[in-house]
């Protein structure tokens, strides 16, 4: 059979992505200004929309003291990583990041690294190879997924939030080493893993257990310390954590936390780590701002608990479709994609950005808009996107098969 160019078929899969309405368009930010941002369609036309698809929970990204430490330092030491960490590029600022990390985690040790998906990346190759198991959850981030491939491991999944499920998978591979893996709050559905029940299958089976914190840390737990510190756990039962510095830190990066030998294995061998400059030293101090603020500002955490049961008592009120979450993504099952896409520009039109989710972000069928609350909301701004919701339900459900000649809402975020 002869070869087919690579053009023909990137062709094809384009075709087929607009025939099944998931093709994927950037939108460029302009300014923001608190949480209403200047937004550019593909076009070069632009509007203020008021931002209810971000991860910005505490409302750090633009808070005084994580924008002047990230100039102070920048004007200071430059605005590179140089090198990678194990070469020349580990700096004070890393250093003093992984420290006030580790004591706010209550954990021994950890690593910064790159990006969330970088560090998933890293954890699965670092302590997995091909005679060993990774057992996750079927709704964990891509990048743990992405992870057991690169490792060669075999990968296994259980049922959403199953622990018996999760149980039969690591007693179906009984050899070699075994990481159980899962969110901590799932990014597309917004609910929490059952992690006690989870450390007991761990402990059970000889697993270590590893947490993906990136939509818990700095929400949930005493102190912002997450979901394992919410479901009464330590770096015992829970040896390695994820810490992602982009979602409710308001900034760039993220951080592996917990056992000290596995952090310095990982800090060793994990390629990810290995090969690959080191964050810029003044987003490091930015981050160390963030971290501070999160875990001094718990009225910021209760002021976003607080917009989260308004939103779910009005949502309530008007009969909208929300998934069961008590955390701030708050997720609008529309099923088809033509239907979430129908939502998205209909809040748009009134002024609303809602990022419109679907396959193969989530399953077949469970298209949706991901709606994401910040306590730099307003209560009078969570109101008025509930009567925009139910204005644009009132007319999808009518409208619902025709066809949308509105663009196509952000990227998904994760």
């Amino acid at each position: 059979m002869p070869r087919r160019a690579l053009s023909a078929r990137i062709q094809a899969l384009r075709e087929q992505r607009q025939a099944r309405q998931r093709q994927r368009v950037r939108r460029t930010v302009l300014r923001r200004d608190g949480m209403r941002c200047e937004v550019a369609d593909p076009a070069g036309r632009s509007r203020w929309l008021l931002d209810f698809c971000g991860n910005d929970y505490l409302g750090l990204a633009r808070h005084y003291a994580v924008s002047t430490a990230l100039q102070d330092t920048a004007a200071r030491v430059g605005s590179g990583g140089v090198a990678s960490h194990l070469v020349c590029g580990h700096h004070a600022a890393h250093a003093a990041l992984e420290r006030e990390v580790a004591d706010w985690l209550q954990a021994p040790a950890a690593l910064l690294l790159g990006s969330g998906y970088l560090a998933n990346l890293a954890v699965v190759q670092g302590l997995l190879g091909r005679d060993d198991v990774c057992v996750q959850d079927r709704l964990n981030h891509a990048s743990l997924i992405d992870g057991a491939r690169l490792a060669g491991c075999t990968l296994r999944r259980y049922p959403h939030a199953d622990p018996e499920g999760a149980l039969r998978q690591l007693r179906a591979c009984p050899d070699g080493a075994a990481l159980l893996a899962s969110d901590g709050v799932f990014s597309m559905d917004g609910d929490v893993a059952p992690l006690r029940a989870l450390a007991l299958v761990a402990l059970a089976q000889r697993a270590t257990l590893y947490i993906d914190e990136a939509h818990a840390i700095g929400v949930l737990g005493d102190a912002g310390r997450g979901s394992v510190a919410a479901a009464g756990l330590d770096h015992t039962q829970v040896p390695l954590r994820l810490v992602t510095l982009g979602k409710a830190l308001g900034v760039h990066g993220a951080l592996l936390v917990g056992d000290a030998d596995l952090i310095g294995h990982l800090a060793e061998t994990a390629r990810p780590y290995l090969y690959t400059t080191a964050t810029p030293p003044a987003l490091a101090a930015a981050a160390l701002a963030a971290v501070q603020r999160a875990r001094q500002d718990d009225w910021r955490r209760q002021r976003l608990a607080a917009l989260v049961a308004r939103f779910r008592e009005g949502a309530q009120r008007r009969g909208l479709p929300m998934l069961a979450s008590q955390t701030p993504i708050q997720p609008l099952l529309c099923g088809s994609e033509a239907r979430a896409l129908a939502l998205a520009a209909a809040l748009e039109a009134q002024g609303f950005w809602v990022a419109a989710i679907r396959p193969p972000t989530v399953p077949e069928g469970s298209a949706r808009l991901r709606i994401t609350l910040s306590a730099a909301h307003t209560e009078a701004e969570v109101d008025a996107l509930l009567d925009a919701l139910a204005r644009a339900c009132d007319r999808v459900a009518v409208d619902a098969t025709a066809p949308s000649h509105a663009p196509p809402p952000a990227l998904e975020t994760a």
